[in-house]
């Protein structure tokens, strides 16, 4: 029985994949990640995911930094790390460890995407990785009266170069390194190189991995999802944010701001957080957008599908009263919807009864958000409808959630109070408790 329960939730799990297969295949996504990523014991695991998504045709840019590797080599070799702000103070000597260290890190990506071992994710993949002269580097110049040397900031991307590889079918894989037109070499923060790549593709999403699993209030809660202005807020109030969140906060922000589809942050220190937070609808860690993922509006036709899919299961459980996709189409208009992420996940309708009456009826939420509020956002919506409309009382026929509406204001009546054309219809069969609120 567990086995046949195990192949059940195997298929159901392999087939809720398939819209974001269908939805991923040709985007482009940009993965950006730190030394201490591919230095962790979960790079082997990374470079699997990385195949997978190259596999289900997901082009793709990665971008590593090295500051670890960096630091090592700077203190075998008795050199002083130094810092101003941001930026490590690169001179001469700094900089040939960071070419070392870079160019090791590299040559390991490049080892990592290269298995194929038959017992592995990788087996029977070719995974072709190129990289090139596509950045081109500035430097930093002289802040605050200290002269950063070899420190430098983007000045260009080729995106048309990039955009070529892509569209071969290669992943494209960028380093924390750029070179000027003069042919100087300089040390890029690699959050930065993320930044300035994604923007010029204008890519679907810019996924960053981090040292914590996300962005978190000040209480430690992870916040799963932030608007841009939410995200530039916590920037200037965050300081319990990590190490990591504290550089790579801001480049998202302005990443989204500039046209980058998403912005994810997540954890590198757990095996799978790049899978679950692109192939599950809740995700893992937090994502940015310039607007906000949830959308509370008028139904319209093509929410159809969406609506049916809603309100079916509790239908079929005998909470909410069979509506035909005919119906729906008829009376879509007079239904609201909250839609997160492009999935409607909650619903409601009203129904008025002459002048001054009218009916909250198939108020349904998703089961896997009804912690979120939405059935509340709802009935507040409705409320709002109806009284523009002339409406001063509310009613609602329930079976189930009679204790949610008292909660807010409803009171519990009798069948007698009901409008007349809907004593007509009442169902005596399901004894569905009446409840009625003064607006």
């Amino acid at each position: 029985m567990s086995d046949d329960l195990s192949s059940a939730h195997f298929v159901a799990w392999f087939r809720s994949v398939a819209p974001y297969v269908n939805l991923f295949r040709g985007k482009t996504f940009l993965i950006a990640f730190g030394g201490k990523a591919i230095a962790g014991q979960l790079a082997r695991t990374l470079a699997y995911d990385v195949n997978l998504l190259a596999a289900l045709g997901v082009r793709l840019v990665l971008v590593h930094g090295a500051r670890p590797q960096i630091e090592e080599l700077l203190r075998e070799r008795g050199i002083q790390s130094v810092y101003h702000g941001n930026y490590r103070v690169t001179d001469a000597k700094a900089l040939d460890c960071v070419i070392d260290a870079v160019g090791s890190i590299y040559v390991e990506i490049e080892a990592l995407l290269s298995q194929g071992l038959a017992d592995t994710p990788m087996a029977n993949s070719t995974i072709r990785v190129v990289g090139g002269n596509f950045i081109t580097a500035k430097p930093v110049g002289v802040v605050d009266g200290v002269d950063l040397q070899y420190s430098g900031q983007v000045r260009k991307i080729d995106g048309e170069g990039i955009r070529a590889q892509l569209g071969l079918g290669n992943i494209v894989l960028l380093s924390c390194i750029g070179s000027s037109p003069t042919g100087e070499i300089f040390n890029l923060a690699m959050e930065e190189v993320a930044e300035a790549v994604a923007t010029s593709l204008l890519a679907d999403k810019l996924i960053f991995l981090t040292d914590s699993q996300g962005a978190t209030d000040i209480d430690g809660a992870l916040l799963d999802e932030l608007t841009v202005e939410a995200a530039e807020r916590l920037i200037s109030l965050g300081d319990w944010l990590s190490t990591d969140l504290k550089r790579y906060l801001p480049c998202a922000a302005r990443a989204s701001r500039a046209g980058v589809g998403r912005v994810h942050l997540l954890g590198y220190d757990e095996d799978g957080t790049l899978l679950r937070e692109l192939f599950t609808r809740d995700g893992v860690g937090t994502v940015i957008t310039r607007e906000s993922l949830e959308q509370l509006r008028d139904a319209r036709p093509d929410d159809i599908g969406g609506l049916v899919a809603l309100i079916e299961p509790l239908e079929e459980d005998g909470t909410l009263v069979r509506r035909s996709r005919e119906l729906l189409e008829r009376e879509i208009t007079r239904f609201s919807v909250v839609e997160h992420d492009g999935l409607i996940v909650a619903c409601a309708a009203l129904y008025p009864y002459g002048e001054e009456q009218a009916e909250l009826a198939c108020l349904a939420v998703h089961s896997h958000y009804r912690r979120w509020g939405y059935g509340a956002l709802l009935m507040k919506r409705i409320e709002a409808r109806a009284r523009a409309s002339g409406v001063r009382r509310l009613f609602v026929l329930t079976t189930v959630t009679a204790h949610w509406f008292k909660e807010r204001g409803f009171s519990k009546r009798h069948v007698d109070d009901l409008p007349a054309e809907k004593r007509l219809v009442y169902n005596l069969q399901r004894r569905s408790s009446v409840l009625m609120k003064e607006l």
